[in-house]
């Protein structure tokens, strides 16, 4: 089951199920006023079918626009999760490569925020490389949806695009790397946790076009991934506290070649199985 947060005719904002090319639009009742109060309670495919009981007649969802599935969730990331990821952190930081390869096999991950809901990218809407940089990247990310009581109620695409060139002149300078209006996009819509039973086995897809053509592809699996989702929630949980839920980014498996830098006017594709693709072009 697939949740998205939606804009109808005259700007109203709502909630939906997808399927297919179809829109199910639901109700705001009985307390349920945004998608996070669907995603954080005790029982979300329970209180959706009660909702579409009272539902109107379906939308085609080509007729709605698409919002970031983020009501007032921070997002935050994780990083050096892959073993590919690994190796361009310290390919692109010598002087402190130690500290890459020591995170990637501690107990303890590399946890950061990355993004409010203000500064996120909507699917469709474009996502943006820093005027001061020039090596900037996307990386796709398989994105944890948190409630308030750390339990992972769903799961969505992420992008978290970064500057390479700046971290890489010095990892104290990450906040700046990641942390800018339009770095962050997530979407295109969440799907419940209880419907993926199989997520550790998930391909992730990325596509970068430029002028029509395709520039770079790469993919991955989340079995790649060095640590499991349930202990980077754990981690992320530790002396903190979500009252609107979080948004967790898992790490990226796929770095394109060291030459490679995206540029105004790309287009970015991230597909992960039984999530649905998250496009976005460059500004």
């Amino acid at each position: 089951m697939q949740l998205a947060k939606v804009k109808f005719a005259l700007d109203e904002v709502g909630v939906g199920v997808v399927e297919g090319p179809h829109l199910y639009p639901l109700p705001l009742e009985g307390g349920v006023t945004c998608l996070a109060d669907i995603l954080h309670a005790p029982d979300p495919i329970g209180l959706v079918k009660s909702l579409l009981g009272h539902a109107p007649a379906q939308l085609p969802l080509a007729s709605v626009e698409l919002l970031a599935p983020v009501d007032r969730q921070e997002v935050w990331a994780a990083g050096v999760t892959y073993k590919r990821s690994k190796i361009a952190r310290e390919e692109e930081s010598a002087g402190a490569a130690q500290f890459y390869d020591k995170v990637y096999s501690a107990a303890r991950p590399e946890l950061f925020l990355k993004a409010t809901p203000e500064r996120l990218s909507h699917p469709g809407g474009p996502i943006r490389v820093r005027r001061d940089s020039k090596w900037s990247v996307p990386e796709p990310e398989l994105t944890l949806v948190v409630s308030p009581d750390l339990r992972i109620v769903g799961y969505t695409v992420g992008n978290d695009v970064s500057s390479r060139d700046i971290e890489g002149e010095n990892p104290l300078y990450l906040p700046q790397a990641k942390i800018y209006h339009g770095s962050c996009a997530v979407g295109p819509w969440v799907t419940l946790a209880a419907q993926v039973p199989k997520i550790h086995e998930a391909e992730i897809r990325l596509t970068i076009r430029r002028n029509g053509v395709v520039a770079f592809e790469g993919s991955t699996s989340v079995t790649q991934m060095a640590r499991t989702p349930a202990d980077l929630v754990k981690w992320l949980g530790k002396e903190n506290e979500f009252p609107n839920g979080v948004l967790l980014m898992t790490g990226t498996g796929i770095v394109p070649p060291d030459e490679f830098t995206l540029l105004p006017g790309d287009t970015v594709d991230i597909s992960i199985t039984g999530l649905g693709t998250l496009s976005n072009p460059v500004a």
